[in-house]
């Protein structure tokens, strides 16, 4: 209890506790879903878990969802290029991490392992909250959930407000940003419509005092968003849909350092449809049954030539995601609550390759095998009970995975993957305002068709087919404790995870293609990853605010005996918040050390410095002022102008720089 009575000290510090009759804006009282898929404060589950909500977002001027995340607790995020942005959760990141929209799959069959850049594809103007669930969610969600789960909501309409509509302007210094977006709306008493259109142009992004323009690395990029909800007699129903598409996104290390004259993802393009029903029932075994069927199509189109070369590769590829989920909220008693169902997800990936030269075009195999498909099938069951001051949850989960690969040289191959993971967590209140739990759960990721179908050039490598291999899985271990009052939020905890039959690229020696060395991939590592993590917010009045946070990582790969790759640095952030009537201020020092752990393949990845990566810090101010029906923000990055990169990515952080953004509604 020593440290409840230092949180307590600490708070009383600032003064006596406020009018217990205003608002508690603590971050531990903001309700979350994805944790046991069912509304829950975040002081009440025994997990760690963050959420940012609307508010938080406009605040910041983030360019992309990505970048929303940065400064969260326990989120690294690497950028391989300026269109990317790859979340880091306890070492982990890629196809080892699960991205959901609105409870729906965003990953796919094709995810690959390491960064990749599918999270940007999610429109940041859309989102009314974020949330980050660490080392968890296999049981709630299925594979890919290693390192933990991140789910982002869309905004709803309201309903009976009318028509209302809002323009939206954002430009940068040294052409940085441009973006145009208009969003309108309509509802009744029963019928609530939203819909936007945003278009957007991003320059080549400027680096520290000693980096200038990074040449070659804008883009552009549009994206469009529908969403009707519907009050009827049983129940409501929601119809959505999303659009996004960036062009000629520049690889940027590729064209620095590897002599690429064109190297890009010429389209980036997901839409996103579905229906979901809810609806609630007297029977408490059936409280709320929610029913969603959903359409995802992804197409990705990436063109490379070398510099003095006549040849142009351009690769497609197109995978078409049919999904079914219905869940079941039961409360079998005031103390025991579940949330059970079943989910259903089928890819089918197209994948083409056209090599254009001199001559004439010539077609090949993909990076995939053409006309390959990968179906899940699930069933899970998340349970709660409370018995004074102590609360179990427990939950289980089957899975399996159908793969079947069309492959033209080595033929038709079918793979099933069978994985059942349990997951379980004891909490104590000593009192309302504070927890302390112990969890454990088991994590697992499906091999996909990424992993076993692969064949051409990843990164600075060679990949070809691999159809022996079997699920990787994660042990997690949590010790955690959080603490509220109306003065402030702490919540810290200590974790460990291992990992085995990890699976990893391994050089098939001797062999060597179109100048690269040649991978396959084998379940041949095993791995573990320990840290933890620290978070506070406190108010000294009510104005005035404080926060604070950080992450340490350690991760080792023990079947090399050498640190696990990519592991990101100790990080965090600090700073002030300022906010009275309509206006708001908050600066901010965002931080990490430096990075000199590095695995073989850090050291030859060409995105990493031999030495390691350097410490970083950088000053960032937010403001916003409203008018009326017209709200001024404006944020100003990297006051300092350093030079620094996030350990792993193949481009900079933007230099000093400033975003101003007008909002007028009507």
């Amino acid at each position: 209890m020593k440290l409840l009575f230092i949180v307590q000290l600490a708070a009383s510090l600032f003064g006596s506790e406020p009018d217990s009759s205003k608002q508690n804006t603590n971050l531990l009282d903001e309700v979350v879903i994805t944790a046991l898929r069912a509304e829950s404060r975040i002081i009440s589950v025994p997990y760690t878990i963050s959420a940012v909500n609307r508010d938080y977002i406009n605040s910041r001027l983030a360019r992309t969802t990505p970048e929303i995340l940065m400064g969260t607790m326990g989120v690294f995020v690497q950028k391989t290029n300026h269109g990317g942005g790859s979340p880091f959760i306890r070492g982990l990141t890629g196809n080892q991490i699960l991205l959901l929209i609105d409870g729906i799959r965003l990953n796919n069959s094709t995810f690959r392992y390491g960064p990749n850049q599918y999270f940007n594809t999610i429109d940041p103007f859309s989102i009314s909250k974020i949330e980050v669930l660490k080392s968890e969610g296999s049981v709630a969600y299925g594979s890919d959930a290693l390192g933990g789960t991140i789910q982002v909501f869309t905004q709803n309409p309201e309903f009976d407000t009318g028509f209302h509509g809002n323009f939206t302007g954002r430009i940068g210094t040294q052409n940085i940003e441009q973006t145009g977006r208009a969003e309108l709306s309509y509802s009744t008493k029963n019928v609530a419509i939203l819909g936007d259109f945003t278009k957007r142009k991003f320059g080549d992004l400027p680096g520290g005092k000693n980096t200038g323009i990074q040449k070659n690395s804008g883009y552009g990029e549009q994206m469009g968003n529908v969403k009707s909800v519907f009050k009827l007699k049983n129940g409501e129903l929601t119809l959505a849909h999303q659009y996004f598409e960036a062009n000629n996104v520049p690889v940027y290390h590729k064209i620095l350092l590897e002599d690429f004259r064109i190297n890009q993802f010429a389209i980036q393009k997901r839409n996103l449809s579905y229906a979901k029903y809810s609806i609630k029932t007297d029977n408490p075994f059936f409280d709320q049954i929610t029913s969603t069927v959903s359409l995802q199509k992804s197409k990705e189109k990436r063109e490379s030539q070398k510099n003095n070369s006549q040849t142009l590769t351009e690769e497609n590829d197109l995978i078409d995601t049919k999904g079914l989920n219905v869940n079941i909220k039961s409360n079998f008693s005031n103390q025991w609550n579940a949330s059970s169902g079943i989910e259903i997800y089928h890819d089918l990936v197209q994948s083409d390759k056209i090599i254009f030269s001199s001559d004439f075009p010539i077609e090949s195999r993909g990076l995939y095998p053409d006309g390959s498909t990968a179906t899940n099938y699930a069933i899970y069951s998340l349970h709660t009970y409370m018995v004074n001051n102590w609360r179990f949850s427990a939950g289980y989960r089957l899975n399996m995975v159908d793969l079947n690969i069309k492959d033209p040289t080595l033929g038709t191959s079918e793979l099933l993957f069978k994985s059942a993971v349990p997951s379980l967590a004891v909490s104590y209140f000593p009192n309302p305002n504070s927890q302390v739990y112990t969890r454990y759960n088991r994590g697992f990721r499906a091999p996909n068709i990424d992993d076993m179908g692969t064949l051409g050039i990843v990164d600075f490598r060679y990949e070809i087919p691999a159809y022996n291999l079997k699920p990787e899985h994660a042990d997690n271990f949590e010790l955690g404790y959080k603490y509220q009052s109306e003065r402030i939020a702490f919540t810290s905890s200590i974790f460990h995870s291992n990992l085995t039959n990890l699976i990893t690229r391994v050089k098939v020696e001797g062999e060597e293609i179109d100048g690269y060395p040649v991978f396959i991939k084998e379940n041949v590592e095993s791995a573990s990853i320990k840290g933890f993590e620290f978070e506070i917010d406190g108010k000294i009045n009510n104005a005035l605010k404080y926060f604070a946070n950080l992450a340490y990582t350690y991760g080792q790969n023990l079947s090399k005996n050498e640190p696990l790759r990519r592991t990101p640095p100790t990080f965090g952030r600090i700073g002030m918040e300022f906010s009275k009537s309509n206006f708001f201020l908050r600066p901010e020092l965002q931080f990490a050390g430096a990075q000199k752990r590095l695995s073989a393949g850090d050291i030859s990845d060409n995105r990493i410095d031999p030495n390691g990566t350097p410490a970083w810090q950088i000053l960032n101010v937010f403001s916003s002022y409203t008018w009326k029906s017209i709200s001024l923000n404006l944020a100003l990055q990297n006051l300092g102008n350093a030079d620094y990169r996030l350990h792993g990515s193949g481009i900079n952080g933007v230099g000093r720089s400033a975003i101003l953004g007008i909002k007028i509604s009507f």
